[in-house]
Parts: structure tokens; C-alpha cells; sequence
């Protein structure tokens, strides 16, 4: 497959072939690939130094302490926080879980959440409190007559959804935040794994307490993700984990945390994954633009109009391209098996996608009844591929039609 995509020749993994043909990666929103900066990054690491961190005053641990605290700073200003505002953790549940469970709510707190939240925003909540989630339209959109109607039961939490990792729809935090303080005193809480990937976003200016994602959905390293949190709340909130580097002082009466955001990192973290995350912010900075942005939108065109153009596939989702990122979840016709359909993909045309319920089950129940095939594009896609995809999809579709029941989900 030809292309002009510069990004593609920094993405190692894009040149491997499944029967002579390229592969496709179309599974961005479950994890992005990984250019080759942030693979030398962690290489380096390995080869040139090896060392833990924060333990010794020896050369390597110190080169390895100064670039793992480098990377936080690199991040920190990313997203518009300052350094001691930016915990790492291993990915965006563990950082939703940490907030959860640190608030210490009461048994009865009442939690406002979004009916599109990915299980990771959902089941901490239910766990620690009871738990409403706000409606969303038949294409996905929040129903803001509901969710303002839930904010009058006064929360003390209320876990937001930035974007969707089935429907692709970016909500107005900014606007949701505005109406969340004039109405009570809740903590927001903002998943922001799909939607920080796509874009810019300064953590302060958008009003929120705590902001979650995950570093390897925005081509950095797997097992690290971040916790964005308001300095005042960060010091309110308990640590998850308990141990060593966590602690300033321990005897046999009892231990004195460390100074956030070091009280939340018990343990010896990911090291060179942590380095190699300043490697994946500065290659999507140094990418940031209007050309990036107006490629996304070209993405999305071919995904949603691919969708609705076929009259055997139904797209979860809004038929617009209005505030949304390059994502298509399709639900394919009764009787239609979506995982051997994907494996198909894969196997016979190199398309990588995603099947299931992509652990928002309960609105893919709601929106499509059952098992979804998603296609998900990024910056190192074209629209060559996504028009590729539909191709195979068509073929593979018109070999299932005698055993595929009646038709599609209409």
C-alpha cells in the first residue's frame, strides 16, 4: 500500500507482513504503535544505564532519577499542571481506582457518572458509593437534560467521560464542568484516555480536580499511565499502595509519608517505560497542528461514511463528523460471528480491529444489542486503509451472507 504519510516510516511495527502483505493497524483505541524515538529511549536506558531510582547516590541512579523526573516535568507542561500534580501509575484504572478508593467517601456518597463510560470509570464508583449514570441519545451524545437533572441530587462525585471509546463522541467538559459548580460541590473526575491522543488539553483551564490516561494510547510505552491532580486534592487523597519509596521515614511507631506526588509510587516503577514517555510527548508536540488535526478529520470521514454507505453494517455512533475523533464501531447483521469476522480481517487482509463490547458493555448493549466490530485510526493511518478495510469487510460479508440470518440491525 502506497502512501505520503511521513509518520509511517517511524513506526518499526508497520513494516511487518502477515502472507506477503502489510499489515493495517486500525486498533488505536485500544493502544497506538510505537515510533522508533521512545523505542531507543527505553533501549538506551537498558543499555547504557539500567539503574533504580531515587535509591542511591551513585552516577547511574542518578541519571536514571534525573531523566525519570525529567519525563514527569516533560508531561507536566503537556497538560498544563504543575510537576507535583502528575502522578504515574501503571495506566488509566489503577489512576481512576486510586482516586476512587483515596477519597475515603462515605458508604452513601452519591456518584453522577455517564451511561458511554469505559468499565475503568464505572466499576471503581460503584464500588465506593451508589452510582447514577446520565443517558445518551441514540448516537451516543449526552443527554444534558438528564445529567443536570442527576446534578440536583447535589453528588459529591461526578466521573466524566471525555471521549468514547466506542462512539468516538467528545463531550463539552468544559461546559459540563461550568454547570457541575453552579450546581454543588462535587469532585470531577475526567477520564481523558481517548480523548488526549487526539488533542491538547490543559488540565487547569478545563476546570477539572483529578484527569486519568494511559501512555501507551498516545504512543508511549505499555504499563505506565498518569493521574492529573489539583495540588490541594492530591494532599487530601490516601495512597493505593504502600511501601518502599513512598515514605520519608519509617520506625516501630510509624511512617511519615513523602511530599506529593512521590507518596503515591510505592515500589520500583517502570523506569525506562517512564523515560520513554517523554521520547512519545515530544514526537506528538513536534506533530501537533493544523495538518494533523485536518488529517484526523479526513479519517473520520472515510470511517463514518464508509459505515453508512454499507447497507448490511450499522454504525454505533453520530452519521457527523462533528466534535468526534477517527473512530467507527459497527454492529454487523444477526447472526453475523463479529470475532471471526475480525480474525478474518486480520488473518486474510492484514486489517487489525478490535471486536467485543470494548469494556463499555453497557452502552454497547444499549446502542447495538451485542458484540461490535471497531475500527480506529491515528496519525500513522490513511484513508487508503479505511477504504481497504470496507473492501474486505464487503468480501468477507458476502461469504457469510447465506448463513447470516436475515439482514442487518436496522
Amino acid at each position: 500500500m502506497t502512501t505520503q504519510n511521513a509518520h509511517r516510516a517511524d513506526f518499526p511495527a508497520l513494516r511487518r507482513e502477515i502472507d506477503g502483505q502489510l499489515i493495517s493497524y486500525l486498533d488505536n483505541a485500544a493502544t497506538t504503535l510505537k515510533p522508533r524515538p521512545v523505542i531507543e529511549a527505553i533501549t538506551e536506558y537498558y543499555e547504557t544505564n539500567g539503574a533504580n531510582i531515587h535509591r542511591g547516590k551513585h552516577r547511574l541512579s542518578e541519571e536514571a532519577s534525573d531523566a525519570y523526573e525529567a519525563a514527569r516535568v516533560v508531561l507536566a507542561r503537556h497538560i498544563g499542571a504543575a510537576t507535583n500534580e502528575v502522578v504515574w501509575v501503571r495506566n488509566t484504572s489503577e489512576a481512576l481506582n486510586l482516586v476512587a478508593a483515596g477519597l475515603d467517601l462515605p458508604d452513601d456518597a452519591y456518584i453522577v457518572g455517564c451511561l458511554d463510560a469505559h468499565h475503568s470509570q464505572l466499576l471503581p464508583w460503584r464500588r465506593v458509593g451508589r452510582l447514577d449514570l446520565a443517558r445518551v441519545d441514540g448516537h451516543g451524545r449526552l443527554d444534558r437534560d438528564h445529567f443536570r437533572k442527576l446534578l440536583e441530587g447535589r453528588p459529591q462525585v461526578v466521573a466524566l467521560t471525555h471521549c468514547s471509546n466506542v462512539t468516538g463522541v467528545v463531550h463539552p467538559v468544559a461546559e459540563l464542568v461550568a454547570e457541575i459548580r453552579a450546581a454543588c460541590d462535587a469532585v470531577i473526575v475526567l477520564d481523558a484516555a481517548q480523548s488526549l491522543p487526539h488533542q491538547r488539553i490543559d488540565a487547569h483551564e478545563l476546570g477539572v480536580d483529578f484527569m486519568a490516561f494511559s501512555m501507551h494510547k498516545m504512543l508511549g510505552p505499555t504499563g505506565v499511565g498518569c493521574l492529573f491532580g489539583r495540588s490541594e486534592w492530591l494532599a487530601k487523597l490516601r495512597p493505593l499502595s504502600v511501601g518502599g519509596g513512598m515514605v520519608d521515614w519509617v520506625d516501630l511507631d510509624g511512617s511519615v509519608d513523602r511530599r506529593i506526588p512521590f507518596r503515591f509510587e510505592a515500589g520500583t516503577p517502570p523506569i525506562a517505560s517512564i523515560i520513554g514517555c517523554t521520547a512519545a510527548v515530544r514526537y506528538l508536540e513536534a506533530s501537533d497542528g493544523p495538518r494533523r488535526h485536518q488529517h484526523a478529520d479526513e479519517l473520520s470521514a472515510a470511517l463514518v461514511e464508509g459505515a453508512l454507505a454499507r447497507p448490511d453494517v450499522r454504525l454505533i455512533g453520530p452519521p457527523d463528523l462533528v466534535d468526534r475523533i477517527p473512530i467507527a464501531t459497527l454492529r454487523l447483521g444477526d447472526g453475523v460471528p463479529t470475532g471471526e469476522v475480525a480474525r478474518l480481517l486480520s488473518d486474510s487482509h492484514g486489517f487489525m480491529v478490535r471486536s467485543g463490547h470494548m469494556c463499555a458493555q453497557p452502552l454497547v448493549t444499549e446502542l447495538a444489542g451485542g458484540e461490535t466490530l471497531r475500527v480506529s485510526a491515528y496519525l500513522y493511518n490513511e484513508v487508503a486503509e479505511i477504504e481497504g478495510f470496507y473492501q474486505a469487510l464487503d468480501e468477507l460479508l458476502a461469504c457469510m451472507a447465506p448463513t447470516a440470518g436475515t439482514g442487518a440491525r436496522r
